[in-house]
């Protein structure tokens, strides 16, 4: 009997990780395919299992279907290769590039951490080292296999897949596959990350197309659920944004925003030219310290089969953001250490998004003691992060061993989300062409995935189940 794994994001928002086996339960007998190879993020006892070998050996999974280029989604790819894994890992061609700079720039931050606190003796690990390396991330890439969206990918007789659009980031997609089992043929639905249904005054700057493909049929879905507990503000977030730098900047403070290197950033920039030329704020210095920034921006000017007619818009506008005057991209150490000499207002974007690793920490380390700087978040933060704990306006917050005091002033626009609300869940769901037999709830935390079954359940009528880690269930 054919069966599903859940290997990550269950219980948690982190570390997608999802096997399909076409053999027995038991044991291996049959094809084994992994959905995403994710990172696990925040808590503790959560990061502890990115340094454990799966409980599937890496060497027996046969291939990877990713949805996406986010860490949580691909940022454990090289360490299942060090491990051993040999096979294909399919994904289209945006997301291939994006992984190719995201996770080299993964292994190297790793390796930057593990030398400063080898250094400074701040870790309980002697010596401290990378999970794994810019090398063995560079070395990963050679297993990547283009497929374009919509075309079907057979993997072995019984199993066969095919991507349509997410619509969440550059190249983002859910996979459809269709599985042999018990001489019947069963659809499964992996949506990855949901991007929202676009409204732009009221979620600003989307890059890619809007809304996820509608009119889907599968017998089973597994669904994420990251913002299954909250809706998106209405509003339109320009005034307040373009307010709050104002008011930062007129008290000679500085604007630090964690924001996600892939998208987010490139959106944000965007939206910070647009509020200067329109007037709407003044004209700041704008700093984008992250070493990927640079090659993201050329990877999604070359993707222009991705963007929104508001994305074509704003490049026919404003030309390539690397040229701009007053906006800086700083690739090398030197230059972000020069970033953090500024003592005049402006902005700084710098990830990680969700602050548990990159420049970003040296941004925060210099300037959360400052009442007259801003820190906005603009994304989500997992809880366990040193962002949520901003976020949510603690104290203090340990950076590099050491505890930071939090006085600058703590704001966030969820507009800019990338996920999916339940209204925007909803409509979607409502587009299905069959009700499937089980829906599993993912990558969200324990009570965003309760209310959202509660909420689809109501209203759809739907099985739906909260996936357990390490769970199998069976595809009847």
């Amino acid at each position: 009997m054919a069966y599903i794994q859940f290997l990550g994001a269950a219980g948690t928002v982190t570390g997608s990780k999802h096997l399909i086996n076409t053999g027995d339960p038991s044991g291996k007998s049959g094809f084994q395919v992994l959905i995403d190879c994710g990172l696990f993020q925040g808590p503790k006892e959560w990061r502890e299992r990115n340094w454990r070998d799966t409980p599937v050996p890496a060497r027996e999974i046969d291939a990877i279907v990713l949805t996406h280029a986010h860490l949580d989604h691909c940022g454990w790819i090289p360490r299942l290769v060090k491990e051993g894994f040999r096979g294909p890992i399919y994904a289209t061609p945006p997301t291939i590039d994006l992984c190719g700079i995201i996770l080299p720039d993964s292994g190297h931050l790793q390796e930057e951490d593990a030398r400063y606190y080898n250094k400074t003796k701040k870790s309980k690990h002697d010596p401290a080292l990378p999970l794994y390396t810019f090398d063995e991330a560079q070395n990963s890439l050679q297993y990547f296999k283009p497929v374009h969206v919509g075309q079907d990918v057979p993997l072995s007789p019984d199993l066969s897949f095919r991507f349509v659009r997410a619509a969440h980031i550059l190249g983002s997609c859910m996979a459809e596959v269709s599985l042999g089992a018990n001489g019947q043929t069963r659809r499964l639905l992996f949506t990855g990350d949901i991007g929202r249904v676009r409204d732009h005054k009221i979620a600003p700057g989307k890059v890619v197309h809007s809304g996820p493909a509608e009119g889907e049929t599968a017998d089973l879905v597994v669904m994420e659920s990251t913002y299954g507990n909250r809706t998106h503000p209405k509003e339109d977030p320009m005034p307040e944004l373009a307010g709050l730098i104002t008011a930062a900047a007129r008290r000679g403070g500085t604007v630090v925003v964690p924001a996600f290197a892939i998208e987010r950033t490139q959106k944000f920039v965007f939206i910070l030219k647009h509020l200067m030329e329109s007037g709407q704020m003044p004209r700041l210095p704008v700093f984008c310290d992250s070493p990927m920034a640079i090659k993201a921006v050329e990877i999604f000017l070359k993707h222009d089969e991705e963007y929104s007619d508001e994305t074509r818009d704003m490049i026919r506008t404003y030309g390539s953001p690397l040229q701009w005057p007053g906006f800086t991209f700083a690739l090398t150490p030197e230059e972000s250490k020069q970033i953090n000499a500024t003592v005049m207002p402006a902005v700084i974007i710098s990830s990680s998004g969700m602050v548990t690793g990159g420049r970003i920490l040296h941004h925060l380390a210099q300037r959360l003691p400052d009442p007259r700087n801003l820190v906005l978040f603009i994304g989500f933060q997992a809880p366990g992060t040193r962002g949520f704990a901003i976020k949510s306006k603690s104290d203090e917050v340990k950076i590099f061993g050491d505890y930071v005091p939090i006085r600058a002033q703590i704001a966030a626009l969820e507009q800019f989300s990338d996920h999916a609300d339940p209204p925007e869940l909803l409509e979607w769901l409502h587009t299905f062409r069959n009700r499937p037999a089980t829906t599993y709830l993912v990558h969200g935390e324990p009570d965003a995935s309760r209310q959202l079954r509660d909420l689809i359940e109501k209203d759809l009528g739907w099985n739906v189940q909260i996936a357990q880690y390490l769970e199998k269930v069976e595809v009847r």
